[in-house]
């Protein structure tokens, strides 16, 4: 027994002493330690092998250095000279950290066993290398500040690469996109996105016969796109949004049989689709909007059964859309047809899309009612008709009332000249209860202000802009507890600005706002804030600013002094309306607006100095009203226009060029007063105090006033004997 106990204990004593840590990798790692800020690592026993992250071979060399903050550490500092060292390893992630420092150009030349390198979502920085070992098969180096060009030596090594990542970094120059022609066959993935790359995008990549996914989207590539690409037949995703690459899409494209991902969005390619195109039977994605495509659409793209998301809004496709039969499409889930010339009435197959979440058909020319067969649409939750020739508001809206999930409806431009169904009983107990967005703009609606409105309880972005709606602003809609961009502009909309509004919990409590979940868009959101402006494009709500816009009405009244508790409004449009008073002082406690238009009203009295303190305001307009007095100086308040204080008669000072008169100085010119006038003060009752106290005892006392005179006659004879002297 005791034998057998000794023959166990000096086994694991030899296995023991195989995998403990070589010690110049234990002091390699040691140094690397030093070179962190923080955290600090608990690397205190003696065998490095057992340290968190680190794995040995047989031999106590480091293989794997494994500490990505994914792990619970967050790395601050450098980290190269001191892992040249580590010889054998195999595997370096440090990704998601926040290191420092840039590749030195040895820094691979002693990691020849290197196979996967992973230092993405740090803030390294620097040019590449001029190469990699020939062992590497991954390289991630994305969401780091790397800049120039990459080296065309990089790949020559690198015979075993399957993926080259480099997103988001500042990387220039042409994408070396002969990668395959004398280095790396074996590459799968190759991402180039949101970088500044420039240039065509040369020959070949027809080469990578095993490349699977191609990104460089985000860059300011140009020309058409290589011919050679097509041979690689293995392409299962090409991402090239957001670029200058022109040109038809060539009919080769139907060689990518594996392509499930085409997105080619924001270019200016032109052209037909091919129409062949519904060869692509594996296509998940076509991502084509804002381009020059034309023509009509191929029916076999239709044949592409796989489709959950077909975009080919803004462009110049022509055609009927109801001569296409969308039934094939049952995985489809979002459609996007937006801004093209497609005419007809609306596509009734498309009520057989049974997985469609999103539909949006707005400014075409198409010609249609919406049918009851729209509630088959379960899961649909946005809704965007705009300018569709759609009639008969009360029926449609009793239709759409039963799309349970519906959270985004757009019907602006329709319905033009109706009047909007009023009354509690237009919108049921459940109708509408998930809807966050509304829009009815442009569609010249007459009647008073719909009082149903009130019980779509999570309302928060309206719009009822363009209209003919009478009435006032109701009281009610400051009780939206989501509510934070409300348009009422361009109606006929009269009474007095109501002081609820100004206590919409979105405009009034941080804490509200933050709890309020933005997220749910399932297409971006577009808003044209004129008519000669551009389409601003929302992703989510996040970024969509908070906003009151009650232009081109007949409010009266004084502007309620309650708005300087929208203390997180954006922006403030009031112009063209009949308020008077003054422009409340507190107003300046809306440190967050940056568009305040109060122009086109009866204001009157000064402008509040107070609004010198909105630093992010960048447009501001006053004009025609009955402003008087000097506009506040030293502030961003002359850097606006002189449109913007024009028609105010009595208003002076810079940037408008009446001179303000001394009654009406600044209080800044005037602010030196108070001490000039105590100066001239002290003088004069300097003056008099020294005349009385030398006068009045001369005028009370007759012995001092004789001996004043007598010592002036003395003085005269002096002056007299002097004068004869000098004769």
């Amino acid at each position: 027994m005791a034998r057998g106990l000794l023959f166990f204990l000096l086994l694991s004593s030899i296995m023991s002493t195989n995998y403990a840590c070589n010690e110049t990798q234990r002091s390699s790692l040691l140094s690397f330690a030093l070179t962190l800020s923080s955290p600090s690592l608990n690397w205190t026993s003696i065998d490095c092998c057992h340290w968190e992250g680190i794995t040995c071979d047989h031999d106590g060399w480091v293989t794997d250095l494994d500490l990505p903050s994914r792990s619970g550490l967050n790395l601050n500092g450098g980290i190269f000279p001191s892992l040249e060292n580590l010889t054998h390893l195999s595997l370096l992630n440090l990704s998601h950290n926040s290191l420092y420092g840039s590749l030195e150009p040895r820094f691979f030349l002693s990691l020849n066993c290197l196979e996967i390198l992973d230092l993405s979502y740090n803030r390294l920085f620097g040019e590449l290398p001029l190469f990699i070992p020939s062992s590497t098969r991954i390289v991630d180096l994305s969401n780091n500040n790397f800049h120039g060009a990459i080296p065309s030596s990089f790949f020559r090594r690198a015979r075993n690469l399957t993926s080259f990542n480099v997103k988001n970094n500042t990387f220039s120059g042409s994408i070396p996109s002969s990668i395959c022609l004398h280095s790396s066959p074996l590459i799968r993935l190759l991402d180039f996105s949101i970088n500044k790359f420039s240039g065509n995008i040369s020959g070949g990549l027809g080469k990578c016969s095993k490349l699977q996914v191609f990104r460089a989207g985000y860059n300011r590539l140009s020309g058409p796109l290589p011919e050679d690409i097509y041979n690689a037949t293995t392409l299962e995703e090409i991402s090239l949004p957001s670029n200058a690459l022109h040109g038809d899409i060539s009919d080769e494209i139907v060689n990518l049989t594996n392509l499930t991902i085409l997105e080619l969005y924001a270019n200016q390619f032109s052209g037909m689709l091919p129409m062949n195109m519904g060869k692509l039977s594996k296509l998940k994605l076509i991502l084509l909007h804002f381009n020059n495509l034309t023509g009509s659409l191929p029916p076999s793209l239709l044949n592409c059964t796989n489709l959950r998301e077909l975009n080919l809004g803004f462009n110049h496709f022509v055609g009927k859309l109801s001569i296409l039969d969308f039934s094939k499409l049952s995985r489809l889930t979002k459609l996007d047809f937006m801004s093209n010339q497609f005419t007809g009435v609306f596509p009734t197959s498309l009520y057989s899309c049974k997985s469609l979440k999103a539909l949006r058909l707005s400014l075409n020319d198409l010609d249609g009612q919406i049918r009851p067969e729209i509630l088959s649409l379960k899961s649909l939750s946005f809704l965007s008709l705009s300018a569709s020739r759609l009639s008969n508001i009360t029926r449609v809206l009793n239709i759409l009332m039963g799309c349970k999930s519906l959270k985004v409806l757009i019907l602006s431009n329709n319905f033009i000249g109706e009047e909007m169904p009023n009354g509690d009983g237009i919108v049921g107990v459940d109708g509408f209860q998930n809807l966050g967005i509304l829009s009815f703009r442009g569609c010249q609606l007459t009647g008073p202000f719909p009082v149903w409105l009130s019980k779509i309880k999570k309302l928060e972005v309206l719009d009822l802009s363009s209209n003919r709606f009478t009435d006032s602003v109701p009281t009610w809609l400051g009780n939206f507890r989501s509510l934070f961009h409300i348009n009422l502009g361009n109606n006929r909309i009269s009474g007095e600005l109501p002081k609820q509004l100004c206590k919409l919990p979105m405009l009034v409590s941080e804490q509200t706002a933050a709890q309020v979940d933005h997220t749910y868009l399932q297409l971006p959101f577009f808003v044209k804030p004129a008519s000669d402006a551009d389409f601003l494009q929302y992703s989510s709500l996040s970024f969509f600013p908070p906003a009151i816009h009650l232009h081109k009405n007949s409010i009266r009244g004084n502007i309620p002094t309650e708005i300087s508790q929208l203390v997180l409004l954006h922006t403030l449009n009031l112009d063209d309306n009949n308020f008077s008073g003054n422009i409340p002082d507190k107003i300046s406690n809306l440190k967050k607006l940056e568009t305040l238009d109060l122009s086109m009203n009866h204001l009157s009295g000064e402008i509040p100095p107070s609004l010198m303190s909105l630093n992010f305001l960048s447009f501001l307009n006053v004009s025609y009203n009955n402003l008087e007095g000097p506009i506040p100086k030293g502030t961003q308040l002359q850097s606006f226009d002189v449109s913007a204080f024009e028609g105010n008669p009595k208003l002076c000072g810079a940037p408008l060029r009446n001179v303000c008169p001394l009654m009406h100085r600044n209080s800044q010119d005037m602010e030196n007063e108070p001490q000039l006038s105590l100066v001239h003060t002290s003088v004069v009752l300097g003056f008099i105090v020294g005349l009385g106290g030398f006068c009045g005892p001369l005028m009370l006392k007759k012995t001092w006033r004789d001996a004043y005179f007598q010592f002036l006659n003395n003085v005269q004879d002096r002056l007299c004997v002097m004068k004869k002297v000098r004769a």
